[in-house]
């Protein structure tokens, strides 16, 4: 008589899918290409740190335009970028003036009017800028990413609206989103979670932090990706539905443990969820 599947067996990963996975996620932070022009920070005497890359396609027009009209605290060499740091609120005009004019140079798609903020990693924020131009100059921003999973070891993800100005139609995560100027990572991840998935603050509070995933590459056309991904898990009930409220999902699907990787496998995520997605099945595999 043949024994029935425990439910663990049947969604269990193949060797060669957990090896797939854990590949790509050493594949998370790239270096800058070497042409890109870096971009200094300069806050008094020999202190300085790159903050940021720019594209060698944007170099000559912000090269012409910085010499017809300068801007305040920010000066440009033939090898790099240099921001002057000083008061927050001086940095942030000096940059937003940067920001607009390669805006109206077509360097900037997707204006949100909405900004983010320059954090280091002593946690003091140095500038706030619209979140467009931070994939312009490379500069590291932050994201809150949920795993939205349930007992029977499925998982729910989001199709992205062909509207989205970033991978369109791409699956994500139940709720994903930039973390803005003045949010921490678990008030965006909530709020998130409300106006992607309608997942209500009482379930929502009960939200797992895991960690940060850094991820760093070039994008073609648009400049350097370099985001701090704050993750987090959160278990849903069997009878639950998402449901979007803010029009930047078209659709959700509630799928395996195995059919999420054969998905990723399959190029069909952004690339910020796919790292996230396989950490957590990697994770739950155990």
């Amino acid at each position: 008589m043949q024994s029935s599947l425990t439910l663990a067996q049947m969604t269990a990963l193949s060797t060669s899918t957990i090896a797939a996975l854990e590949e790509m996620l050493q594949n998370t932070a790239r270096s800058a290409p070497a042409d890109y022009m870096p971009i200094y920070s300069l806050r008094g005497g020999t202190d300085q740190e790159i903050i940021g890359h720019l594209n060698p396609d944007f170099i000559p027009y912000l090269q012409e335009s910085l010499v017809k009209e300068p801007i305040a605290l920010v000066s440009m060499g033939n090898d790099r970028l240099n921001i002057q740091m000083g008061r927050p609120k001086d940095v942030s005009v000096s940059l937003h003036q940067l920001a607009n004019r390669m805006r109206l140079g077509g360097f900037i798609p997707g204006w949100r009017n909405e900004e983010f903020a320059w954090v280091d990693q002593h946690g003091h924020k140095f500038f706030h800028l619209e979140r467009a131009a931070f994939r312009t100059f490379g500069f590291r921003s932050m994201a809150t990413h949920i795993n939205g999973y349930t007992k029977q070891k499925t998982i729910w993800l989001g199709r992205r609206s062909e509207n989205k100005a970033t991978d369109p139609g791409r699956l994500d995560n139940i709720a994903a989103g930039g973390i803005a100027a003045d949010e921490t990572p678990w008030v965006c991840a909530k709020r998130e979670l409300w106006e992607e998935a309608g997942v209500p603050p009482q379930i929502a509070d009960e939200i797992e932090p895991i960690g940060r995933i850094h991820m760093r590459r070039p994008i073609s056309g648009r400049g350097f990706h370099d985001e701090q991904l704050y993750v987090y898990d959160l278990e849903l009930s069997d009878n639950f539905i998402p449901t979007n409220h803010d029009g930047e999902v078209t659709g959700f699907i509630e799928v395996s443990y195995t059919e999420a990787a054969a998905r990723i496998l399959a190029d069909e995520f952004t690339s910020d969820a796919a790292f996230v997605t396989a950490d957590f099945l990697l994770r739950r595999n155990r």
